[in-house]
């Protein structure tokens, strides 16, 4: 278990995720969504900065019922752009910031996943509660057993 200590978030992401632009419509976002289970992909221009990232929350938020729409028209909603329901400036995580700290934002913020980005803002990865489960999992696997008392 303490091989997790040694855990860097660049050893558990996942590399390249799916992205969507500003313009991509809600129901390419829904048809993304359905297709691979994602709770959420980043939203990045055409250098792969991130601008935001639109989840399936942000998704739902679309159809609350307002006073200027009691009955939201669903095709009218879906033809929307992901920029009109992204959230903005998300919590992001470095590629070398430790798991150790990835899981306690992550429990404290009760959060799914962050996107990864560099220095300069490119989308690098995705880690999400998944990644996690499957380092802590790795690092019980890689310790040595206990050794019997004699």
């Amino acid at each position: 278990m303490y091989d997790f200590i040694g855990y860097h978030v660049r050893d558990y992401m996942t590399p390249q995720p799916y992205t969507v632009s500003p313009e991509t419509r809600l129901r390419e976002l829904q048809a993304l969504f359905d297709q691979h289970d994602f709770n959420g992909v980043p939203v990045v221009d055409a250098q792969q900065r991130l601008l935001g990232v639109a989840t399936k929350l942000d998704l739902l938020k679309a159809f609350t019922f307002t006073p200027q729409s009691m009955l939201p028209q669903y095709e009218a909603i879906m033809a929307h752009e992901v920029a009109q329901i992204m959230t903005r400036e998300p919590i992001t995580v470095s590629p070398d910031l430790p798991l150790t700290r990835v899981l306690q934002r992550m429990v404290d913020m009760r959060t799914k996943s962050f996107p990864v980005v560099d220095e300069e803002g490119r989308i690098r990865g995705m880690i999400a509660r998944e990644d996690l489960l499957r380092a802590l999992r790795d690092a019980t696997a890689s310790a040595a057993p206990p050794h019997p008392e004699e």
